[in-house]
């Protein structure tokens, strides 16, 4: 057992000697970017995979298992081929032009955009409608810190959280089909359900009657 220590430490100290040369921390960098991709992706996925299976979906305990696991596997992936797509790309354009300029970032997050999340699934677009309202707001916030747009004289949240909530029910109410099946599920569950009960049971302790009665 001692006899294989030796060896063993030697090894860990050359993979530190080697993680502090940089003239490989780009190349280091992209293998951490996976890394860290992998391990996001699985830690942002697994709670809410579990909450919307148990929550919504039908099916035995091992087929909800193996669709949360499905799910954080696919996001746990996605996330990590992509960061290690775009600061590779990053790290190619950099060395090919001999610096880094804003325009590689967005080149390279585009290209691992089209390759890693192109493909239209419930997973890919719940990631992208995550950060379309994250950019709406960035771009907003970008447009007045560079006076493209004046500073509101008044918070226009209120105005905002109006709207959103004002469009978003008339849409479940009319035109449910053009909302995504997790939010149908949800308003379904908050909005309908809510008007359906038999008896004490159904009002405040089960949402549906599971028997025949």
């Amino acid at each position: 057992m001692a006899g294989g220590a030796g060896p063993l430490r030697a090894l860990l100290r050359a993979a530190n000697a080697l993680l502090l040369q940089r003239r490989y921390r780009a190349a280091l960098a992209v293998i951490k970017g996976f890394r860290n991709g992998a391990v996001y992706g699985a830690k942002i996925r697994a709670p809410h995979a579990l909450v919307m299976t148990f929550l919504f979906k039908s099916g035995s305990l091992r087929e909800k298992l193996r669709s949360i696991a499905q799910a954080t596997y696919a996001h746990s992936r996605n996330l990590a081929c992509f960061v290690f797509t775009y600061k590779g790309l990053l790290a190619a354009q950099s060395r090919l032009q001999g610096k880094k300029i804003p325009f590689h970032s967005f080149l390279a997050a585009c290209l691992g955009g089209w390759l890693v999340f192109g493909d239209n699934n419930p997973i890919n677009s719940q990631i992208i409608m995550y950060l379309l309202s994250r950019v709406l707001f960035g771009l907003s916030r970008l447009a007045v810190q560079k006076g493209y747009i004046p500073q509101p004289r008044q918070d226009p949240f209120p105005l905002l959280a109006a709207l959103v909530w004002g469009t978003v029910l008339w849409l479940f109410e009319y035109h449910r089909e053009t909302l995504q099946p997790s939010l149908q599920s949800s308003m379904t569950y908050l909005y309908e359900d809510s008007e359906v009960w038999h008896d004490l049971s159904d009002f405040l302790v089960y949402n549906k009657r599971t028997d025949n009665k």
